[in-house]
């Protein structure tokens, strides 16, 4: 899907039209994320980001990445395996 966002200029300045997107779909990630809407798997996924730099984003902003079920655990194995072993 494809989404159009209108920004005004002066949030944007010094940034290219690819950062903007990579920065707004990490953060609603992350957002997702902490409210419990997406497994750290599925935001990489959304975001395109590895899982460092999803960690270090969580950092960045005080989101905790440890309160995780073991079967939230498991399906990013799996999704890391997908990705990297297929």
């Amino acid at each position: 899907m494809q989404l159009t966002l209108d920004i005004p200029e002066q949030f944007v300045q010094g940034q290219n039209q690819s950062q903007i997107s990579q920065q707004i779909k990490l953060y609603a990630g992350l957002l997702m994320f902490q409210s419990g809407q997406l497994s750290r798997g599925a935001v990489c996924e959304f975001a395109e980001v590895d899982i460092y730099d999803f960690l270090v984003a969580c950092k960045k902003h005080g989101i905790s990445s440890i309160n995780t079920s073991a079967d939230a655990i498991e399906d990013d194995i799996l999704r890391f395996k997908q990705r990297h072993y297929s």
